[in-house]
């Protein structure tokens, strides 16, 4: 019997995962479920990605407002 190896997500997956972190919204099953699926690599850059667009769009805003 072969074991079933789990599914990789794909890196729409990891964004919804991080935006989801980032507005502190996650459901504590769902949350167990990726933890499974998806890799702490491609979690890390793509929540560091989403981090500095984050702050590139507040300056933006503030040298818009200024």
């Amino acid at each position: 019997m072969m074991a079933t190896q789990p599914q990789k997500s794909s890196w729409l997956q990891t964004l919804r995962i991080v935006a989801w972190s980032l507005i502190g919204i996650r459901n504590g099953a769902r949350h167990r479920e990726d933890q499974r699926t998806v890799g702490i690599v491609p979690l890390m850059f793509t929540a560091l990605g989403a981090v500095f667009l984050f702050v590139l769009a507040l300056i933006a805003l503030v040298h818009w407002i200024a």
